[in-house]
């Protein structure tokens, strides 16, 4: 019987462990995600939903939020089991867990491999996150369990660009090395489970790590399935094929799932911020006037109450609520009369269509869908273009679509939110390309001032004046900030409180079983 037969079945399959050697039974959980396929498991390149859930299961970063949390506050040992760091906060050394194991063979982590690894996340080449590292000067294996970090200039949360989440996650070196352009479909980690195969349009299957440094996990295999079809999934989840199910963050669906026997619904942290990112370069949206009706077009209570009151909340700025530095802005109120007027001065009397470019994933959908509607009543046209996610990430990236729906949640401090959406080291098309999708760049001196100062209330004051700049100049029309919704089984214990999560998924441990 194959590893994928046994999955589906929900069957204990005995599993190969990534060292070699045999592990025990163990039951294999089950997880259905809204995607018609994974994209990049290189973990500097997983910038989509679906691609950081599952990378966040097969690697480790030098420090950890704690399983359950985004608390900035709760960050904890990683691979590194302590650090220090000089007077002046520019030098930083970490000491290594000894001991720690690759998967597949690839032998222990090294400080070669956490040098390798942040170099790699700060090249542009080599990571989608490599704008995060520009102020690492250096970057040095001391000895085989010590690497020194050394900055150019202080950051906001050093720590938090070196988290289990985007480019701080851990690859081994030798694996890039060797594989290459396929490591992006065949990656090497640490963490609890590796990556055993993947089946284009069914599925990626991962085996316990029985070398995992906190202990072998509880649960043999999980097989991440991918079911893009919400009627589909559900169907599978009621019918016991699936543990954990990919939620609709959509009250009607909370309630509905609420009711299916022996279900626990999980509505966590981070919000989501939704923007409608515009291109100030591009007509139309280079007239302030046009960019100016579309946020008049929109009424964010309308999109919280079609979304939910249990998981959806107001955009107030381009950086989310709660955000060390959000800075709550007074957006224009919708108003279909005052958006139509602005496009009449702009030379748009009957209106204008825009050539969008759109995912299929269904949440994100069925919200443009709305935005779509409130802008038709205000003149404007959205002709939606709907491609497969992973592709709607490519082609935004190339500038292919003057208006980009983008919704994302980040590290909670501003600075890192502001630095890769709407600083203009980050456009689109550049070679320091992240996700500023508008090309606006001016609040770029209030950013980088922030970034450097030792004084917190210098900081707050800039990243705030950031945000002022960048609402007055319309780069981008908040919508709302969406909660992350799973549900699972009741016999599912993810072996900790699930309050958040910045892989947007729950975390799946070594402490995760099914009773």
């Amino acid at each position: 019987m194959s590893g994928l037969k046994a999955a589906l079945l929900g069957t204990a399959v005995a599993v190969v462990a990534a060292g070699g050697a045999l592990a025990q039974t163990a039951p294999t959980l089950r997880v259905g995600m809204a995607a018609q396929d994974v994209g990049r498991l290189d973990p500097h390149f997983a910038v989509s939903t679906i691609d950081r859930v599952i990378v966040a299961w097969m690697f480790n970063g030098l420090v950890r939020f704690k399983p359950g949390s985004i608390d900035p506050s709760e960050i904890e040992p990683d691979l590194a089991e302590r650090w220090e760091t000089s007077a002046d906060g520019r030098t930083w050394t970490f000491h290594l867990r000894r001991g720690v194991q690759f998967h597949g063979g690839f032998g222990e982590l090294t400080a070669d491999d956490v040098v390798a690894s942040l170099r790699k996340a700060g090249t542009a080449a080599t990571s989608a996150f490599s704008a995060d590292f520009r102020a690492f000067q250096t970057v040095e294996a001391v000895d085989p369990y010590t690497v020194r970090i050394v900055l150019s200039e202080n950051v906001p949360s050093l720590l938090g660009l070196l988290t289990n989440y985007s480019g701080g996650f851990i690859v081994s070196r030798r694996a890039v090395e060797q594989r290459g352009a396929e490591f992006a479909r065949n990656p090497v980690g640490t963490g609890p489970f590796a990556l055993d195969r993947v089946t284009p349009n069914q599925s990626a299957e991962l085996a316990a790590h029985a070398g995992y440094f906190r202990g072998a996990p509880q649960l043999g295999r999980v097989s991440y399935r991918f079911i893009p079809s919400d009627a589909s999934r559900d169907l599978a989840f009621q019918n016991r094929e699936l543990d954990v199910n990919y939620g609709r963050a959509d009250q009607t669906w909370i309630n509905r799932t609420r009711q299916v026997p022996n279900t626990v619904v999980d509505v966590f942290e981070p919000g989501e911020l939704a923007i409608l990112n515009l291109n100030t370069r591009q007509p139309p949206f280079n007239d302030i006037r046009v960019r100016q009706a579309v946020a008049h077009a929109i009424n964010r209570a309308e999109l919280v109450r079609f979304r939910g009151q249990d998981v959806a909340r107001e955009g107030q700025s381009l950086v989310p609520r709660g955000y060390l530095g959000f800075a709550q802005q007074q957006l224009p109120a919708a108003d279909p009369a005052r958006a139509r007027a602005l496009l009449a001065e702009a030379g748009h009397p009957n209106g204008l269509t825009i050539r969008m470019i759109h995912t299929q994933l269904p949440e994100m959908l069925n919200m443009m869908q709305v935005v779509q509607q409130q802008l038709r009543r205000s003149g404007i046209t959205l002709d939606l273009q709907v491609v497969e996610h992973a592709t709607f990430h490519q082609q935004i990236r190339q500038d292919l679509s003057p208006m980009v729906y983008y919704s994302a949640a980040r590290f909670p401090v501003a600075d890192i939110y502001l630095t890769q959406f709407w600083h203009g080291r980050s456009r689109v098309q550049t070679p320091t390309a992240v996700t500023n999708f508008s090309h606006c760049d001016q609040a770029d001196a209030q950013i980088d001032r922030a970034r450097v100062s030792t004084d917190i209330n210098e900081q707050r004051r800039l990243w705030a004046e950031a945000q002022q700049i960048l609402v007055q100049n319309v780069c981008g029309v908040p919508l709302i900030e969406t909660l992350l919704v799973f549900a699972r089984r009741d016999n599912v214990d993810y072996g900790y409180e699930l309050k958040g999560s910045m892989s947007l998924g729950p975390m799946i441990t070594e402490r995760t079983r099914i009773r």
